[in-house]
């Protein structure tokens, strides 16, 4: 087993598109030679878009293209970008009259960071698709992790700076990568050492505390967290599978969120993983599914060491020495 690119898999660009003065962005995932999907939604308030029709009992068996964004449900505008500009490639179903691209999607809530009116819209998403190429995503303050926060259950004060992560495994022939937006209520986790890397600032700011400890001595209160937070990522592999086991595997990533999301799956968080297969590697799909949890944390804990203090916002980088 070696690390690999996600985008090593052949048909897989990623890019993205941001507003750094604004303080949100989009990213894109494109498979224009068409995927298998699936999505598992798992977050109390989540936005997103076209993940009905992932649903198995529906028709359409491949997609085209994932967008990941912030702004809230007004950054799913971002997926008419990509829709706009695969159609202009004459990629999508062909329906006789022209062609439709499959654009799933999902955003998350940065609208307390920088500017509430700065949203990704058509043109952000139409830009992240130009940007959009097979080289190694960046990582950190870019694309849906541009304003990814998290440790929001105390407020904004008490929150730090997260960002946009990817990793990816490679055994043989196969390749299972993961991508992820990470701005959850909780805190993050070292998945190989237990300590908390980012999450809730103690009121000094001087150290991250316990998300969980404090909504344990809270339980009775009714605080009002943010109506939206919301990790967002995507499974990609070069495994053969059908739309059912493509669901299944995104349903099983979420073991990768609750190793490294304390607490996860939150009414005030709208977690969502779609999952792509692009491939014709033979697998045993359980095995894709292990990779898939053990990447999904590894991005996540990869998107808060890489992202960098911005908006006033402290980020891990200010606690590791």
């Amino acid at each position: 087993m070696k690390e690999a690119s996600v985008t090593a898999i052949p048909g897989i660009k990623i890019g993205h598109a941001q507003n750094m003065e604004g303080g949100s962005g989009c990213t894109v995932i494109l498979c224009e030679q068409g995927a298998f999907a699936g999505v598992d939604v798992r977050g109390g308030g989540p936005a997103s878009r076209e993940t009905e029709l992932l649903k198995p009992i529906n028709m359409v068996e491949q997609i085209h293209s994932v967008m990941l964004s912030g702004g809230s449900a007004y950054g799913l505008d971002a997926g008419a970008g990509a829709m706009k500009y695969l159609e202009e490639k004459g990629v999508g179903f062909d329906v006789g009259v022209g062609v439709v691209p499959i654009v799933c999607g999902a955003s998350l809530f940065d609208l307390v960071v920088g500017d509430p009116k700065c949203r990704p819209d058509q043109s952000m998403g139409y830009q992240a698709c130009e940007n959009a190429s097979n080289e190694p995503p960046e990582e950190g303050n870019v694309g849906a992790g541009t304003g990814a926060t998290v440790g929001k259950f105390l407020g904004v004060e008490r929150m730090m700076k997260s960002g946009f992560g990817t990793y990816a495994l490679q055994i043989g022939d196969l390749i299972v990568g993961a991508v992820v937006a990470v701005n959850s209520l909780g805190d993050i986790i070292d998945i190989e050492t237990g300590k908390r890397l980012a999450g809730m600032l103690n009121e000094e700011q001087t150290a991250v505390i316990s998300t969980e400890e404090t909504l344990y001595q809270q339980y009775a209160s009714k605080r009002n967290v943010f109506s939206g937070n919301t990790t967002i990522g995507c499974i990609i592999t070069n495994a053969k599978l059908n739309k059912n086991q493509a669901n299944k595997i995104a349903s099983v990533a979420h073991n990768g969120f609750a190793r490294a999301i304390r607490p996860v799956h939150t009414m005030a968080d709208g977690d969502t993983i779609f999952a792509l297969s692009v491939g014709e590697v033979e697998v045993m799909p359980d095995a894709v599914g292990a990779l898939a949890s053990e990447v999904m944390a590894k991005a996540i804990n990869r998107a808060v060491l890489k992202a960098k203090p911005a908006y006033g916002l402290k980020a891990a980088s200010d606690f590791i020495r």
